[in-house]
């Protein structure tokens, strides 16, 4: 009994420290990350403050406004140049243009490369700068090292600065797009802002140029920006302290209460467990702390730049016309170019907005620490309750056995089990082309995905015509059921017909038969639909060649749906009876002649015999392989995606070919993964109903 206590005590004293180490370990590494990409966030959003603080810039002085000439010369002279410690820009270029009016005509790029030489020299911390203008593909202005001498601007892009341009359109056709987007009532999807993390820590940023038009601006250029590297003073500390005492406390605590407790298991759980959870949630509520500073910190940093760039910028702008003055509060912005409104125009902190997003931390903070709860607390039960020494036991004692398991296991977990969970993961998210580099905190949408899926339920559209929406989720899994029952019925129907052919006795040639109807299968179906797919064109198709031979028309098979139907029916028809055939007639030949000679002997007929000796006898080999082949038939992706491609509008389509749709064309990943998901659900609902309902694996 003693020894009993003693070990009671002493696992769930393990118990706790494993758990609590685990748990810390894991919140230390999370805070450190978000800690880490707070610094990091706070960095960007400066750069990009500082990256439309300039385009702003150049806009103005020709890059985008284009401001005439005859504008800047008749700038007043006497603006206020005093922040700037000298002639402000539109000064500058009103003088060049009084003296030289000219120089203008035959240089237009000019005040784009004196506004740029200005805002580098006030801007020491940026390595780079660099403006593109698509007509001519021209490199406008530079303040880059490697553009001296002849490289200097302007000139032409080279060939290996082609990556410059094809940036630019990104961000030309993402913005296009974008409003298109916007005309319809949807989300933007494409980034407007493009941003890269070199090794060192700088940043790489640009921005389209855009010039005013009706419809919102048209982008004809670009501007790129490389700041400096941060300095290495700027790492965060790892908060050794907090997270060592959230562990050391309870530990402690549990040790001194552990000696009154005694032999009482279940006192040393509770107690257990109650110091666990406040050891967790006293580093939670540090790690909170820690944030909120972190994110009011950023606030404080955002509106001292802000403050900073529109002096700096409204001192370069000094002289220039003031019917486009500057909207600084739209500098603060995420890369969709969407001001986030936490900084105001001049230059203070939006608490309210602020708060919001610290709200938003501490909601994604509370279930992160259930969720390390939950784990802890099953890691402490599964060693205070013994189970792990359980497990070290087995491990040691059958240990030739798993090493010979070993390899198998873990190609598992890498082919199979990884692939699934990530999957899992991502439907969760709405991981898309455009976001896919984000960590998945950021893209992390919980049940949108499943509930823009099940939700939609208009397959057919409100229109005069009444047409239907062949890519709705119902008209599809409906179609993929009718499908599937349709294939079933043929491919069981026909292999069961001829594996009883095939088993009469004395048939002539029975093995040539049972070579040539296996070849259907034997053959890659891929080469198969291909093959039936030319069968079934409308001009040179074998089909339509029969068919005019014999007086018909040819068939548009796949301009309809119903025709389109019957094309990929008779095509997966043909590759799914020798299954069956096969399976059907090895369960023929095992039934005992005895039973047909007993039943004969009372007098049955051939139907009495195939109803009560033959359909009893293939149902455990009959069913498994239906249940396979519906859980074949609902993914069969080959058959669709070469004979039919969905047509016509993806009226033809399945799960699993609109699920490959849209990861593949549409690329909308986390959509994607939601929608396989939900196949995955219907078959294994439909499975597990299915096996227990006929009971054909119980003797197994």
């Amino acid at each position: 009994m003693a020894t009993a206590t003693s070990d009671h005590r002493r696992r769930f004293l393990i118990g706790l420290a494993v758990a609590l180490l685990a748990g810390v370990g894991i919140g230390l590494a999370l805070l450190n990350r978000a800690r880490t990409t707070e610094l990091n966030f706070r960095q960007q959003r400066e750069a990009v403050v500082t990256l439309r603080a300039l385009t702003d810039l150049v806009e103005r002085a020709g890059g985008g406004a284009a401001a005439p000439a005859a504008t800047l010369a008749a700038a007043p002279a006497e603006a206020d140049s005093s922040a700037g410690g000298g002639m402000g820009l539109g000064q500058e270029l009103a003088a060049v243009e009084a003296g030289t009016a000219a120089q203008t005509t035959t240089d237009p790029g000019g005040p784009v490369r004196t506004a740029v030489e200005r805002f580098a020299a006030a801007h020491p911390d940026i390595k780079s700068i660099r403006v593109i203008t698509f007509e001519g593909l021209l490199l406008e202005a530079s303040s880059a090292p490697a553009d001296t001498g002849i490289k200097a601007a302007p000139r032409k892009l080279e060939r290996d600065e082609k990556p410059l341009y094809d940036l630019g359109q990104k961000l030309r056709a993402a913005i296009s797009e974008n409003r298109e987007n916007t005309a319809q009532g949807q989300a933007a999807v494409g980034e407007e802002l493009a941003l890269q993390r070199l090794p060192d820590g700088s940043l790489v940023l640009a921005g389209p140029v855009e010039h005013p038009t009706s419809d919102g601006g048209e982008v004809v250029g670009m501007v790129q920006i490389q700041t400096a590297a941060p300095p290495v003073t700027s790492a965060l500390a790892t908060p050794w302290g907090p997270a060592l005492l959230a562990w050391l406390a309870p530990v402690i605590l549990f040790f001194l209460l552990s000696l009154a407790l005694g032999q009482r298991r279940a006192l040393l759980a509770v107690a257990a467990s109650v110091l666990l959870l406040a050891g967790l949630i006293g580093f939670g509520r540090y790690a909170l702390q820690s944030l909120e500073a972190g994110r009011r910190e950023t606030g404080k940093a955002l509106a001292a730049s802000m403050t900073d760039e529109t002096a700096k910028t409204s001192s370069l702008l000094a002289g220039l016309p003031k019917a486009a003055p500057l909207d600084a509060s739209r500098w603060d912005a995420d890369l969709f170019r969407h001001p986030r409104g936490l900084v105001t125009a001049a230059g203070t902190v939006a608490e309210k907005g602020l708060d919001a997003e610290i709200h938003g931390d501490a909601v994604r903070l509370y279930r992160s620490i259930v969720l390390l709860a939950l784990l802890s607390l099953v890691l402490l039960a599964f060693v205070g309750f013994g189970g792990a020494a359980r497990v070290g036991h087995d491990l040691v004692e059958y240990r030739q056995a798993y090493a010979y398991t070993m390899p198998a296991m873990i190609a598992m977990l890498l082919l199979v089990f990884f692939p699934f969970f990530y999957g899992v993961a991502l439907s969760f998210t709405n991981d898309n082309i455009y976001n896919s580099s984000k960590p998945i905190t950021e893209i992390w949408v919980g049940l949108s995905n499943f509930k823009d899926i099940l939700s939609d339920v208009s397959i057919f559209h409100r229109g005069a015509n009444g047409a239907i929406d062949y890519h709705n989720f119902y008209w599809t899994l409906g179609f993929t059921i009718v499908w599937t029952i349709s294939n079933i019925a043929i491919g069981v129907s026909l292999g069961l017909i001829l594996a009883l052919v095939l088993n009469i006795k004395g048939l002539a040639f029975r093995a040539y038969y049972r070579v040539l109807l296996i070849l259907p299968w034997a053959m890659p179906n891929y080469i198969t639909s291909l093959i039936f797919k030319g069968m079934f064109h409308q001009q040179f198709g074998v089909i339509n060649q029969i068919r005019q031979m014999v007086g018909l028309a040819p068939i548009a098979w796949f301009n309809g749906p119903f025709t389109s139907f019957l094309a990929v029916l008779t095509t997966n028809g043909w590759l799914s009876f020798p299954f069956m055939m096969v399976v059907s007639l090895g369960a023929l030949q095992s039934i005992p002649a005895d039973l047909y000679e007993a039943a004969r002997v009372d007098g049955a007929t051939r139907w009495q015999q195939f109803k009560s000796i033959t359909l009893p006898s293939l149902k455990p080999a009959l069913v498994p392989a239906i249940i396979l082949s519906v859980i074949w038939t609902f993914n069969q992706f080959n058959v669709i995606y070469l004979v039919s491609a969905g047509e016509p509008s993806g009226a033809t389509e399945i799960l699993i070919t609109q699920s490959y749709k849209l990861a593949f064309e549409q690329y909308r990943y986390g959509y994607a993964a939601a929608y396989s998901m939900i196949i995955f659900l219907i078959l294994l609902v439909y499975g597990t109903w299915q096996n227990r309902v006929t009971k054909a694996t119980e003797g197994v």
